[in-house]
């Protein structure tokens, strides 16, 4: 189906349902307000609900069990039901992640999850189970509430990382305002926040919405418009290419608003070299033609710094610019030679062109590039993105070699999920496999995110029939979120899970205290953690503890380790104070801003 064409029925179904909301009808077969928000979940394809139950969200769960389709996860705390509600979305890409919490306590401890997913545009609905109508109007003093009668605190600090707030009142608007949050949620691929009070659960409502599907569907450009902006990046592509001189940089929200196809037939059409930016690592396969690793400001391999940097013409798709993203913010690309293209604007030098969106607009772009194929394959790139394991005679597990060897390991189809710190800035400097998937939270930066994020990650590459997920974190980061491997046990899930050993936040001693106390840990007895939380009998699980290179290579070597049939948990003993290179100039550079005034 073309872009317009899917515009266009998206078009027709929002008139349809606004004409729904004018015209109730009781012709339909009625259907409760909690059943009825389940069922557009189904047709979102939303297989997984993360939560906790609590006493306002009871009866919504008996509904949920009951379900043929939708499975209820369990979380062992809010916290980590949100991450992994993210993880669950970010794998999915055209679906939405759910998570189910209760009034108050159970809402504010998910909070700083659904906050990342809004900084890092994840669609996650945030569905919260409140007290009834009748008790929020009485200001009656609950359980859960601040004590002061104010029914409408939880919802003022939704209001500040939620796109859309739907907040039920009665059964007439239930269905009207279930459809406009998940909506939101979908087009702006950011978090939205619904609550559903006790007493209207199991109220009746018509069901006729329910045949008129939403779309997360892009409102069409204009005509006009788009016009003069495909021709305006064309003369520019023109003059640039005369020298040879284009390059295309890419980035997450390519992703974040479904873009990846179009990118790829871009890049597949033109043959312009292509680079990604850290958090757009894996939009563009790594093993394609023409890609030449990643670009992170002055962070960069020099030969990629200079290819980017003195291009005359660079296309940016779905730029962030964050400062570990863009290496502090030493991107050197002005506005004057850059095009960017988001999904609600174009940016064509310093002039902005509102409402025409990347995912319509490069189809269009694609053909026009065309003749400047021939010449742009004959550009220089540099050379092929590969890892190079280090040639050194200690046995000491150092991030130097780590992060090559584990390249080496990957496979096509793999999901790589990294911490924030050390995991992360490693990966960045070393190819995937085809068809791999990266996922980080590099703006905003929660630690622990990723073992809650993966639990999520799991279940949707098991659902997209994906490869491995892996996840890479440190011994400092699980220690925040480790319950969430109990709920992988219980879900039969398979991942396995690397965990770097450097006794203590390594990212925060790279940035102040390389010796203070305050950066130091318990060191845990790693090996007996999925048994601890969950594997009794040791059946479901294996765990192991390396501390040499050749430990580890011959574990990353053996294919019954590497099949992932269980889940697995590796602790790979590493040295304190070693760090990628990246982080430590990342680091570097922020420490000389990060100034405390004394």
């Amino acid at each position: 189906m073309s872009s317009d064409t899917a515009a266009l029925e998206a078009e027709v179904n929002r008139l349809r349902l606004e004409v729904q909301t004018l015209r109730a009808t009781t012709a339909s077969e009625p259907i409760a307000i909690g059943s009825y928000l389940l069922e557009r979940l189904k047709q979102l394809n939303v297989k997984q609900l993360f939560g906790v139950p609590g006493d306002f969200n009871l009866g919504l769960l008996d509904l949920v069990e009951a379900h043929p389709e939708i499975n209820w996860v369990g979380n062992c705390n809010e916290l980590n039901a949100s991450y992994a509600a993210d993880g669950y979305a970010r794998v999915n890409e055209t679906r939405i992640g759910a998570v189910l919490t209760t009034f108050g306590v159970g809402e504010l401890s998910a909070m700083n999850g659904i906050a990342g997913a809004f900084s890092e545009m994840v669609p996650v609905l945030h569905i919260v189970g409140v007290p009834s109508t009748a008790q929020q109007q009485a200001k009656m003093l609950l359980h859960h509430t601040l004590g002061n009668g104010r029914y409408d605190a939880y919802i003022k600090a939704a209001e500040n990382v939620t796109i859309a707030q739907g907040i039920i009142l009665d059964a007439e608007s239930a269905a009207a305002t279930i459809d406009h949050i998940l909506t939101e949620c979908m087009k702006k691929a950011r978090p939205a926040y619904l609550t559903l009070p006790t007493n209207l659960i199991y109220t009746k409502i018509p069901s006729d919405r329910l045949k008129i599907p939403l779309s997360h569907t892009q409102a069409p450009n204009d005509p006009e418009v788009e016009k003069e902006v495909l021709n305006e990046i064309v003369q520019r592509v023109d003059r640039a290419s005369a020298n040879d001189s284009v390059v295309i940089l890419v980035d997450v929200c390519a992703i974040r608003h479904d873009a990846r196809a179009e990118v790829n037939e871009l890049v597949k059409k033109t043959g312009f070299p292509v680079y990604a930016a850290p958090m757009g690592k894996t939009v563009v396969p790594e093993d394609c033609k023409g890609y030449g690793g990643i670009y992170v400001g002055s962070i960069s391999d020099p030969v990629v710094k200079a290819k980017v940097e003195s291009a005359e013409l660079i296309l940016s798709i779905g730029c962030v610019k964050s400062d570990y993203n863009t290496g502090n913010f030493t991107y050197s690309i002005p506005a004057a030679r850059t095009v960017e293209f988001h999904s609600d604007h174009t940016k064509i030098q310093h002039a902005v062109f509102p409402n025409i969106g990347m995912k319509a607009l490069l189809p269009r772009l694609t053909p026009l590039l065309d003749p400047y194929s021939a010449s742009a394959r004959k550009i220089t790139i540099p050379p092929p993105y590969t890892a190079v394991v280090p040639d050194d005679a200690t046995n000491t597990i150092t991030q130097a070699w780590l992060w090559p060897r584990i390249s080496q390991f990957l496979r096509p189809k793999d999901v790589i999920v990294a911490e924030t710190g050390t995991s992360n800035f490693g990966l960045m400097d070393v190819p995937f496999p085809a068809h791999s998937s990266f996922v980080s939270q590099l703006l905003w930066g929660s630690i622990g995110w990723a073992t809650g994020c993966t639990l999520g990650v799991a279940f949707a590459a098991r659902e997209r029939n994906l490869g491995r997920t892996i996840l890479f974190t440190g011994d400092g980061s699980i220690q925040l979120t480790v319950q969430e491997l109990s709920t992988m046990v219980r879900h039969a899930l398979t991942p396995i899970i690397f965990v770097l050993n450097n006794s203590g936040y390594e990212i925060e001693r790279c940035i102040r205290g390389a010796e203070a106390q305050y950066n130091d840990i318990m060191d845990w007895e790693w090996t007996a953690l999925l048994r601890t939380l969950g594997d009794r009998d040791g059946t479901k699980s294996v765990s192991y503890r390396v501390e040499t290179k050749a430990e580890l290579s011959k574990l990353l070597d053996d294919e019954t380790f590497a099949s992932a049939g269980k889940i697995q948990l590796v602790e790979i003993v590493m040295e304190m104070h070693d760090a990628p290179r990246a982080l430590k100039v990342q680091t570097a550079m922020g420490n000389e801003e990060n100034v405390y005034g004394y």
